[in-house]
């Protein structure tokens, strides 16, 4: 249907949308009276209540650091052993091998048998507090380490109920 005149070019195009407009809105309608008015309220209750997500995804954020741990150890022992490898580590970076690598054998008893490795890690810990390490902040980084580790034993001697340490 090819007219000739412009205006009536644009008066077709006018048509067609609103022609276009009225079978959407219909479409819509009927789609509203399918889902009928209690499902319609609940789907806006839904639409309220969605959550949005208020921090960053994991994605885009920095990785965290997360301590190794050896999957089917109780977590006061995984506490120990966590203890024991920040102590090695400390030892070792400040020329103290030999202690070191006691406390790192300790450990590897401990996961093989807990008791064993609880006992030498114990006597280990007498030998560390007795090491002087030279300058005062060095000491007191030794000292709460070593406390740090000692609790973490006392606790899991308690919990296996090895030996009778008394609550203050």
């Amino acid at each position: 249907m090819e007219t000739g005149d412009p205006s009536k070019r644009n008066l077709e195009k006018m048509l067609e949308a609103l022609v276009g407009i009225v079978v959407g809105l219909l479409i819509i309608t009927g789609v509203l009276i399918i889902i009928g008015p209690t499902n319609l309220r609940g789907l806006a209750r839904r639409a309220r209540t969605v959550n949005r997500p208020t921090t960053v995804p994991a994605v885009f954020q920095a990785p965290r650091t997360r301590e190794a741990t050896i999957a089917g150890l109780s977590p006061k022992t995984q506490r120990v052993l966590v203890g024991a490898a920040k102590l090695a580590t400390w030892l070792r970076s400040h020329g103290h091998d030999d202690i070191a690598r006691e406390l790192r054998a300790a450990s590897a008893r401990m996961t093989a048998n807990e008791p064993a490795g609880l006992y030498s890690m114990q006597s280990v810990i007498r030998k560390v507090r007795a090491l002087g390490a030279g300058e005062p902040a060095a000491q007191e980084r030794l000292n709460a380490l070593a406390n740090e580790l000692r609790t973490a034993v006392q606790d899991r001697f308690e919990q296996l109920e090895l030996l009778p340490f008394k609550k203050p």
